[in-house]
C-alpha cells in the first residue's frame, strides 16, 4: 500500500488520519480516538471531535517546509471504540442532572450518588486508555490520544510518567485545570492537571501556557509549587507587548522543561476564532502561528516529545472549521514528534 501512496494526491479515506498508509504493524505511531464529553460544564459537543478531524484530514496537505519527510510518517489510527461511545452517552445524561441541580442551588451533597456513577465511568475511560496504551507502549510505538474532553489523557500520561521519571509536561490550554472533582467529577475536564499531580507523581514539571481563566485556589497552587511553571496569557502578551521577540519567550518556556516532554495541547489554548466550537472558549490565547512556532522550538531544542494529547476540538454548527483548524495541529504535533530537527 505504501509503495503506491501519493502524498500529493487526493487523501484516501482508509480509516488513518490523512489517509497515511500505515498498518497497525508498521507505525511507529498510534492514535487513540476518545469521544467522550461526558463531564463538560458549558458547550457540549467535543465527544464528535475526533471523528470530524478524522474527515477533516483528508484535506491537508502532507508537505512542510519545516520538515522535508513529513509525509513518510508511520501512523496508524486506532477506530473508535464503540463501546466508549455508549459509556459517553449513558455518563452525559447524568451529568447533565447534576450541572443543572447545581446551577438551580441544590445542596451538592444531595447528589453524591449521581457523581459517583460519572465518577465509575470515567474511571472504565481511564483504565482503557491506560491499559491500550501500555500496549502499544510495551511494542516500542510511540502513543497520543486524540480527544474529546481534556480528561482523557490521563491513562496515557500516567503510563509514560512510569517509563519517564522526571517527565515534563508542555501543557497549552485557557484553563489551568487544576480544580479538585470539579462540580463533584473526580475525573473532570477541568481536572486534568490536578489529576495528574495526584495520580502520576513521576512527572517532574508542568510547564502551562496561554492559561486566561483560572480560579484564585488554582492561581494559588500553580504560583506556589514548584511542579508547575506558569505561562499565563496575560504575562505571554506582557513580554510580547513590551517588545520581547516570541521566539524569545519560547525559549523561556521551553526552558523550564526536562529533557523528556510530553504535549497536553487543548485546543481553546488558541484564540477562539480557531475553535468557536469548543467546549469553553475563551477571548485572548495563542495564534496558530505562535503556537506552532513553540512547538517548533521545542523540537528545535533537542528535547524529545514522547507523547501528546490534542483534546477539546468539537464539530461546529456552522463548518468544518473547527474540525480543519484542529487536525492541522494535529499534524504539526505529528511531525515535530516524529522527526529529528536541526535548525539551518
Amino acid at each position: 500500500m505504501a509503495s503506491t501512496f501519493d502524498p500529493d494526491n487526493i487523501g484516501i479515506a482508509n480509516g488513518n488520519f490523512f489517509g497515511l498508509p500505515c498498518s497497525e504493524q508498521e507505525a511507529d505511531t498510534v492514535l487513540i480516538q476518545v469521544p467522550w464529553d461526558a463531564t463538560v460544564s458549558y458547550g457540549k459537543g467535543t465527544a464528535g471531535g475526533p471523528a470530524a478531524m478524522l474527515g477533516a484530514s483528508l484535506q491537508v496537505d502532507l508537505y512542510d517546509e519545516k520538515i522535508p519527510g513529513a509525509s513518510e510518517m508511520r501512523v496508524w489510527t486506532l477506530p473508535q471504540e464503540k463501546r466508549l461511545e455508549e459509556l459517553n452517552f449513558g455518563a452525559r445524561a447524568i451529568a447533565e442532572r447534576v450541572i443543572s441541580a447545581l446551577e438551580a442551588g441544590e445542596d451538592p451533597s444531595s447528589l453524591g450518588s449521581l457523581c459517583a456513577e460519572v465518577n465509575g465511568c470515567s474511571e472504565r475511560l481511564n483504565e482503557y486508555v491506560e491499559r491500550t496504551s501500555e500496549k502499544y507502549l510495551d511494542y516500542g510505538k510511540s502513543v497520543a490520544v486524540i480527544g474529546g474532553e481534556h480528561s482523557v489523557p490521563l491513562g496515557l500520561i500516567k503510563a509514560l510518567s512510569r517509563r519517564h521519571p522526571g517527565m515534563g509536561i508542555l501543557h497549552v490550554d485557557a484553563h489551568s485545570d487544576t480544580r479538585e472533582a470539579y462540580e463533584g467529577f473526580r475525573y473532570s475536564h477541568a481536572s486534568i492537571m490536578y489529576n495528574v499531580m495526584r495520580e502520576a507523581p513521576e512527572v517532574g514539571r508542568i510547564t502551562q501556557v496561554g492559561i486566561r481563566d483560572f480560579c484564585s485556589a488554582e492561581h494559588a497552587l500553580i504560583t506556589s509549587s514548584e511542579l508547575f511553571a506558569p505561562f499565563t496569557d496575560f504575562r505571554l502578551k506582557e513580554a510580547v507587548f513590551g517588545g520581547t521577540p516570541w521566539n524569545e519567550v519560547c525559549d523561556r518556556i521551553i526552558g523550564t522543561l526536562p529533557d523528556v516532554v510530553y504535549v497536553s495541547f487543548d485546543i481553546d489554548g488558541l484564540a477562539p476564532e480557531y475553535c468557536p466550537g469548543t467546549g469553553t472558549p475563551v477571548p485572548g490565547g495563542l495564534t496558530f502561528a505562535q503556537a506552532d512556532w513553540l512547538l517548533y522550538r521545542l523540537a528545535l531544542s533537542g528535547r524529545r516529545i514522547i507523547g501528546f494529547d490534542l483534546c477539546e476540538v468539537a464539530p461546529g454548527s456552522s463548518g468544518e472549521w473547527d474540525a480543519n483548524a484542529g487536525v492541522r495541529m494535529l499534524f504539526k504535533l505529528l511531525v515535530y514528534s516524529a522527526f529529528s530537527i536541526k535548525e539551518k
